[in-house]
């Protein structure tokens, strides 16, 4: 098991979370393909874009 990390972090759109869209759905899939874990879920504020956080093994 290797102990260094690569990461990522994607800025939503917050119109994009109404609801939760296909768009999304299919962001998250496709990142989890990759190996992308998604970790923690960050938004400042309610109009602030939401940060998904992202790791996977290096």
């Amino acid at each position: 098991m290797s102990n260094r990390w690569q990461y990522k972090v994607v800025e939503m759109p917050f119109k994009m979370f109404g609801k939760l869209t296909d768009r999304v759905q299919a962001e998250l899939d496709r990142l989890g393909a990759q190996g992308w874990e998604l970790v923690s879920v960050v938004q400042a504020s309610p109009a602030d874009a939401t940060r998904l956080y992202f790791k996977k093994p290096a």
